[in-house]
């Protein structure tokens, strides 16, 4: 076995890495960028070489600072992780070319599978079933175009080169095509140096399940089971699970034969995905079919989930295949026991089209590990989330001796994972866990789409019932210990509140005034809409009643148990009377907003019909108001300006886009709130902006004030 590795990128899955390694006994060599000085993965490394500035183009992506940081520690093998260079031919021949061993297939099957065009070109004579498509090398506009009419709309447009969800757009008609064609090109040869596109037929229904392989290097393959990864937003992964659900045991085993069949058809040695579409339209489930839909030749994000259920260490057997080592087990060794989800604790604002965000982690509190309950992250409390990389914090896996159990689990763990400064992506994953749809596993790739409005909580009456539940929680503010920084009290400054002795028994008499009724206003931010609301309490005989006035409506609330969490300075259990209605509740103070102005407070609430996030604003929102007036026209988070669409002075009607810019190897369009005109832009397209500033001036016509 090697005495030494390097690895080759970052985060989560450096640490993953490395802690394999150290139970094999394999010291290890850690790279990192000017943002990553003080990562994680650097202080559990062995040792650890700088490697450049921040952007990736300049560190963790440029081969010839990984292999000469490899020579200078001696690391006899690197491991590429997932991301940056793990499927870069160009990495895996530096590897061969100085004597280094790249964890991972040769150069030869990275490159067959790098082109998607090529790989199913591969599975095609491989007889391995493809989805329609076009994937040929004309890539002219017209070409594309005639291709997408002749396999009949709506389709998918993909970069070759990509993963990821980058480089992607859904088709629906020829007016469309153009457009799509040019932002899909454009983002893959930012994310991936190479714009080319292959076309697929987009099918509606469908799920996406992928089969993990392991291949040595003397002729042995094995499937591990399979994994179902259709809960999707961005065209990207957000919980995944193993094996399957409702997957009849003859497609199964089918699925996992065509995998073995594609990794022979490349000679394939170490771990790797085949991931494959599902039609689910069909209504009798044996007669689904399956689709090969590209092959992921790395170790994949959702890998814990495989381990979960078979008990395997992936990392282990990378390094074991890289040391040409056999296996050691046949397909008919391969057990599967229990369920297990992963869901993917991001830096995202899911009430604003699911955008990356970043800042520094002020608090973070993770549910107790076990052999049931596994975190995989790259991060501690005082990191910050860059605008240079993936914004994941955390991989959050779950086990049980079935689906419910699973499921069951990852719900809870979701109630005591805190995160505070950054705005995530937990209580979206909580209600996405506690869905009736997804619990009894209604799984397609547009199920997110599809539940949007259950998910979001749109209707009028059930804004008002989080509305309603959230002022309660900042009336109670005191007796809870968090902040009153949140609190507008009727007849009271915010600087006399902000300068309570909170221990005074002066400080829990809240807005009571003599001869007055005792009614507090607040501001309540929630999703990205701020409301003021009264809240009279009408406490009588020992028991707390409260009179919530939103959205110009009357909630009468009951407070029946109030319960504070044990070992935390934060959360309590509830259990009110909302109008009648019983209701039980999980409050959880994430701290200051970082991303918000006036000392706005972050809160979660936790119900049995899913999760919300709201803020509490101090006073001074009026200014916020006011950025607010400024018709969403900001930069949603630092990036850059790719191209200002519209002229200065053209009358543009509500929806066009305006001005595209640049996150996160995102992009992100900003469309004109209301018939008008831009009358001035603020940046230039090369320029970098702050999040939160304003990219343009516009001015609305009078038709549509």
């Amino acid at each position: 076995m090697f005495n030494k590795i390097l690895i080759a990128n970052r985060g989560e899955i450096a640490c993953r890495i490395i802690r394999t390694a150290r139970r094999l006994g394999i010291l290890t060599t850690a790279v990192y960028s000017d943002a990553d000085r003080n990562a994680l993965h650097v202080s559990m490394a062995d040792d650890a070489v700088h490697i450049g500035p921040s952007a990736a183009s300049e560190s963790y992506l440029l081969i010839e600072k990984i292999i000469a940081a490899a020579q200078k520690t001696q690391a006899q093998a690197i491991h590429p992780g997932y991301g940056f260079l793990s499927e870069n031919t160009h990495l895996a021949q530096a590897c061969n070319d100085n004597g280094i061993v790249f964890i991972g297939p040769s150069s030869q099957a990275i490159e067959a599978m790098g082109s998607k065009a090529s790989a199913k070109n591969i599975m095609l004579n491989a007889g391995v079933p493809l989805v329609p498509g076009y994937h040929d090398a004309d890539q002219q506009p017209e070409t594309l175009k005639s291709a997408a009419q002749s396999i009949g709309y709506p389709v998918l447009l993909k970069a070759s080169a990509g993963g990821g969800g980058k480089g992607m757009r859904i088709v629906n008609s020829d007016d469309e095509f153009d457009t799509a064609l040019i932002a899909a090109k454009r983002e893959a040869l930012s994310s991936f140096g190479d714009d080319r596109m292959l076309i697929e037929k987009y099918l509606s229904t469908s799920r996406h399940v992928e089969v993990q392989i392991l291949c040595d290097s003397h002729g042995n393959s094995v499937y591990l089971a399979d994994r179902d990864c259709s809960l999707q937003r961005r065209y990207q992964k957000i919980i995944e699970e193993a094996p399957a659900p409702n997957l009849p045991n003859n497609v199964r085993k089918k699925m996992g034969q065509a995998a073995i069949k594609a990794a022979k058809a490349i000679d394939y040695q170490g771990v790797g995905t085949i991931e494959f579409l599902l039609d689910t339209s069909p209504a009798d489930q044996d007669n689904h079919t399956f689709y090969f839909m590209e092959m992921n030749t790395r170790l994949q994000v959702e890998h814990p989930v495989t381990e979960m259920i078979t008990g395997m260490d992936l990392v282990e057997w990378q390094l074991r295949v890289a040391n040409s080592e056999r296996l050691s087990f046949t397909q008919s060794d391969i057990r599967v026991t229990g369920h297990a989800f992963e869901a993917r604790i991001y830096a995202e604002d899911c009430d604003n089209h699911f955008l990356p965000t970043s800042g520094t982690i002020t608090r973070l509190e993770q549910p107790l590990q076990s052999p049931q309950l596994r975190i995989d992250t790259g991060v501690v409390c005082g990191d910050e989330v860059s605008v240079y990389y993936d914004p994941m914090i955390a991989k959050l896996v779950c086990w049980g001796d079935n689906r419910q159990q699973a499921l069951a689990q990852l719900a809870s763990a979701l109630t005591s994972y805190r995160i505070g400064g950054i705005t995530h992506n937990i209580a979206f994953l909580y209600s996405l866990a506690t869905h009736p749809s997804f619990q009894r596993a209604k799984l397609a790739t547009h199920f997110i789409q599809t539940e949007e409005q259950s998910l979001f909580y749109q209707s009028d009456e059930r804004t008002r019932q989080c509305l309603a539940i959230a002022a309660l929680c900042l009336t109670l503010d005191n007796a809870l210990n968090f902040s009153q920084h949140n609190v507008r009290q009727a007849n009271t400054s915010s600087t006399a509140i902000a300068n309570k002795d909170l221990d005074s028994p002066w400080s829990k008499i809240g807005s009571w005034r003599l001869n007055q009724k005792n009614i507090s206003l607040l501001t309540i931010e929630f999703h990205q809409q701020q409301y003021t609301i009264s809240v009279e309490s009408v406490s009588t005989f020992g028991q707390q009643q409260f009179v919530v006035d939103v959205m110009d409506t009357l909630v009468n609330i009951s407070l029946e148990k109030q319960e504070k969490n044990t070992g935390s300075e934060a959360g309590s259990h509830f259990t009110i009377n909302l109008d009648g209605r019983r209701l039980c509740f999980q409050l959880q103070h994430d701290g200051s907003a970082a991303s918000h102005q006036n000392n706005a407070q972050a809160y979660t609430v936790f119900m049995d019909t899913g999760a919300f996030h709201f803020f509490g604003i101090a006073d001074g929102g009026d200014q916020q108001n006011e950025r607010e007036s400024q018709h969403g026209l900001l930069a949603p988070m630092n990036g850059t300006i790719l191209e200002c669409l519209v002229r200065v002075d053209t009358v543009v009607k509500k929806g066009t886009p305006l001005i595209i810019m640049e996150a996160m190897k995102m992009e992100h369009t900003i469309l004109a709130p209301n018939e008008g005109k831009v009358t001035d832009f603020h940046f230039d397209a090369g320029d970098m902006v702050q999040g939160g500033s304003a990219l343009l001036a516009f001015e609305a016509s009078e038709t549509s004030l």
